[in-house]
């Protein structure tokens, strides 16, 4: 992945909860942590639909999810953040430790495995290879941090979309886990030998 390195600080220096950078070809992208204030009206949007019904949240209440996202908000190993392409909301990141969430008692956690959910907000228009490009980008964000050496998903079970889109970006299957809240497949994604980029690509 090609960026403009005259709006790309250099590794380890970057505030590691920030990203703004113009990707060839793709556009401005920035991510930012979710501000529950600022952002509760957007994410209600987007949870409530039926397309992110995977999500979990669709019955709640816009009071309900600035909630959780200020509970997120308090916590040093959850992250929540909104991803932007120029300028427009487009993605909801998450990422967190799994030896200190619930997954964590669902497989053995080793070190430097970090985990991460996806939602895409509601599209503008039909771009083949959007979601693609995207999640390079994002994995470009995500292993910025060195000490991450492997990240975990975990989508439902049921939503053979998301599972198919993680495979082609290079995540490789786990087992089918039961969680309180559903039935989960963890995959894995064991970080590229040297840091030239995600093995995303522009699929």
């Amino acid at each position: 992945m090609t960026t403009d390195e005259s709006t790309a600080p250099p590794r380890g220096l970057a505030d590691p909860h920030r990203y703004d950078r113009d990707v060839a070809g793709f556009g401005r992208v920035t991510i930012r942590p979710v501000e529950p204030d600022r952002d509760a009206d957007l994410l209600h949007g987007w949870v409530t639909q039926e397309r992110a019904r995977f999500w979990g949240m669709r019955d709640a209440s816009r009071e309900r999810v600035h909630e959780i996202y200020a509970y997120l908000d308090s916590l040093t190993t959850h992250h929540a953040y909104l991803v932007h392409r120029d300028g427009r909301a487009v993605a909801l990141l998450q990422t967190y430790e799994p030896d200190a969430d619930p997954v964590g008692e669902c497989y053995p956690v080793q070190p430097g495995d970090y985990g991460l959910h996806l939602l895409l907000g509601p599209p503008a228009g039909t771009e083949p290879g959007f979601t693609g490009r995207l999640l390079g980008v994002l994995l470009d964000f995500v292993w910025a941090d060195p000490g991450r050496r492997r990240l975990v998903a975990e989508p439902d079970a049921r939503n053979e979309r998301a599972i198919a889109r993680l495979r082609r970006t290079g995540f490789r299957l786990g087992p089918l886990v039961d969680k309180p809240e559903k039935r989960a497949r963890l995959l894995f994604l064991d970080r590229p030998p040297t840091d030239g980029g995600s093995p995303a690509g522009d699929r």
